[in-house]
């Protein structure tokens, strides 16, 4: 099975340097057992593909906010630097890292790309010489070529460390997805739950922006019961206005946010959520969140 999903791997990039066009089509056919419309998209799928491949590519800005790094400098430029965590250095090669002036708690980041994260909740245990042989592939990722995510292309590949940032109970905390358009925030999907560590999945929520539960948006939501409740925490409305100015020049993107003991962390934007190939969003919050994007009149 490894095997197969090299061997695929391989050949999705492979059509990304033929054609980003032809790798998203293959891509949404195996994805959705369908023909991707790229003339007439409907679902927010359908929409972040028609962006991702018209748009993305060539925007300077988009590159930035999608660098973990130099996004920094775009919240600082939206006014919101006080919700930037703790940036504990910028480093070329893992090598270069100095352990010993790090907390016993951060978070180590590429800049490039996303899924490579390392977590480490205590540094008197972490094995130094195998975090670093971890941390060298990354540096010659080639992750935007599979799913032809071209905004991710001209970012340098350098490594950060963040504070460890931790819930009440010192676990991860919650993170919150918000869904925007324009600058316009409408939902914010909540995870619930969430523990790699110990393999247990989250359950995902969407809310709208005053904490009420929409239940038709996920699975999870259907299930919950009749009588479900969710406290916004302290630090909500900040949250939304953050949001609000991250967004406006974006026609459709997702921002996270963490909230620790009532304060408002930037997580990261997010411009193609599930790489536009979210099969495993209800068709009806597919087209739902579709029909919140405006694609630009001149098409």
């Amino acid at each position: 099975m490894v095997l197969l999903h090299s061997i695929i791997a391989i050949i999705m990039k492979g059509l990304t340097l033929i054609s980003p066009t032809l790798n998203t089509k293959v891509q949404y056919f195996r994805y959705f057992h369908k023909r991707l419309d790229l003339k007439h998209p409907v679902t927010s799928n359908e929409k972040t593909l028609w962006l991702k491949l018209n748009t993305y590519y060539n925007n300077p800005l988009i590159t930035q906010c999608a660098d973990k790094y130099a996004v920094r400098e775009y919240v600082k430029q939206c006014g919101c630097e006080d919700i930037l965590n703790d940036l504990l250095g910028v480093w070329e090669r893992p090598e270069d890292i100095d352990f010993s002036k790090l907390p016993n708690r951060f978070v180590l980041k590429n800049t490039y790309g996303c899924a490579m994260n390392m977590i480490v909740q205590d540094k008197s245990v972490l094995d130094i010489p195998t975090a670093i042989k971890q941390m060298r592939p990354w540096l010659h990722s080639t992750f935007h070529l599979y799913a032809s995510e071209m905004q991710y292309a001209a970012i340098p590949k350098r490594i950060i460390a963040e504070r460890f940032l931790e819930s009440d109970n010192g676990g991860i905390p919650e993170d919150y997805k918000i869904y925007c358009c324009d600058g316009q925030p409408y939902y914010v999907m909540v995870c619930v739950g969430r523990d790699r560590a110990n393999g247990i999945h989250p359950k995902f929520y969407y809310l709208d922006l005053e904490g009420n539960l929409q239940r038709h948006m996920t699975q999870d939501g259907i299930d919950a019961p009749a009588d479900f409740h969710y406290d916004k925490p302290e630090g909500w409305e900040y949250m939304i206005e953050c949001a609000k100015k991250l967004t406006k020049p974006f026609p459709y993107v997702r921002c996270d946010f963490y909230i620790c003991q009532g304060k408002v962390y930037f997580g990261e934007l997010t411009f193609t959520p599930s790489k536009g190939l979210d099969n495993c969003k209800l068709p009806y919050t597919d087209k739902l969140i579709g029909d919140l994007i405006h694609l630009p009149i001149n098409r």
